[in-house]
């Protein structure tokens, strides 16, 4: 079994949080061989969050609140910028986005940006692409119109994406997107073009067929147990399966994004879904169930320093401990 690998979930998404505190997690993870660095994609916090009363529970996973985890009055960054800047303050990490909600961006715009920031890290880019679930937040990205279709957008994106990246030129021809024969500049440097990954928060069907026909690179989770990760990757398994036979789960980045913070005493481990404590805890407690992670086929958790009461020089110490002393025995294992 290859080595699990470490990714660090960059916390542009809190109530406070200054450019110096993500450059000094970015330049640990740098120093510390991470595998790759990924921001998040918040456009607004509407401020009904505050009184719990968004649409659907966040996520629309059923155990968490109709409330997002920041303020409205938050004050975070967008994650989209924060890419050609980690191209710029890394030389090592591949960088990328959980996940891209794509209804809120032009397919042929962000499809040939992501070549320009290919180019500017020298092949790094990660590109990972979902559909969204928060309808305040379309509105506010301008885009209400596409939410009901929103998972045909994500369809038309990863199309769009895949042939602006493989041909000189490319046309398209489909409801959100349609345009005759163009150019788009530089193709990407990664041959044949960028990984994309594909988020699963809910419904492992969806994801799966998208990850099986468009011949994805990767799957991207949140606070999966290594039950839930199973079921995932039957979902996605069954779909590999229906296709030609030449694609193995075995192919994919497995990754799920989980809230990190090592604890001096032991957390309430009780399976809880969504709201497991699967990183949170004791070093031992952490190492217990990356060891379980591995074994049910994850390849790649991404850390999320948690989005409150856990200052950022406690999680640059976390990381190290996690680098240093927990991952050799989650790899010897």
């Amino acid at each position: 079994m290859s080595d699990m690998k470490l990714a660090l979930y960059l916390p542009n998404f809190r109530n406070h949080v200054t450019v110096k505190e993500l450059e000094d997690l970015t330049d640990l993870a740098e120093e510390l061989e991470f595998d790759s660095i990924w921001t998040l994609d918040r456009i607004v916090v509407p401020e009904a969050s505050d009184r719990e009363e968004l649409e659907y529970p966040f996520g629309m996973m059923q155990q968490f609140p109709k409330q997002l985890p920041v303020s409205a009055r938050g004050e975070w960054f967008q994650g989209w910028p924060l890419i050609p800047w980690l191209a710029a303050k890394t030389s090592k990490c591949r960088i990328g986005m959980s996940i891209t909600d794509t209804p809120y961006r032009s397919p042929g715009v962000f499809a040939a940006e992501i070549a320009t920031v290919d180019h500017l890290s020298n092949g790094r880019v990660n590109v990972g692409i979902g559909a969204g679930w928060m309808p305040e937040e379309f509105a506010a990205a301008s885009a209400s119109h596409i939410f009901p279709k929103r998972h045909k957008h994500v369809r038309e994106t990863i199309e769009i994406c895949q042939g602006i990246w493989t041909n000189d030129l490319f046309e398209y021809h489909g409801e959100f997107a349609d345009f005759d024969p163009c150019g788009f500049g530089h193709k990407p440097l990664q041959d044949p073009h960028p990984p994309i990954f594909m988020s699963g928060l809910r419904n492992p069907e969806i994801s799966a067929k998208k990850v099986a026909k468009y011949n994805l690179s990767g799957w991207i989770g949140i606070q999966d147990t290594p039950e839930e990760l199973g079921e995932w990757l039957r979902a996605i398994g069954d779909e590999l399966d229906k296709l030609d036979g030449g694609h193995s789960i075995d192919d994919l980045e497995i990754s799920s994004m989980c809230w990190f913070v090592i604890t001096d005493e032991p957390t309430d481990q009780t399976p809880n879904g969504k709201l497991s404590n699967i990183l949170s805890g004791t070093a031992e407690q952490i190492t217990e169930n990356l060891i379980a992670l591995k074994a049910a086929g994850m390849t790649m958790p991404l850390i999320w320093p948690p989005f409150a009461d856990v200052p950022t020089a406690k999680t640059l110490e976390d990381l190290r401990q996690l680098n240093d002393e927990i991952m050799p025995i989650v790899n010897a294992t």
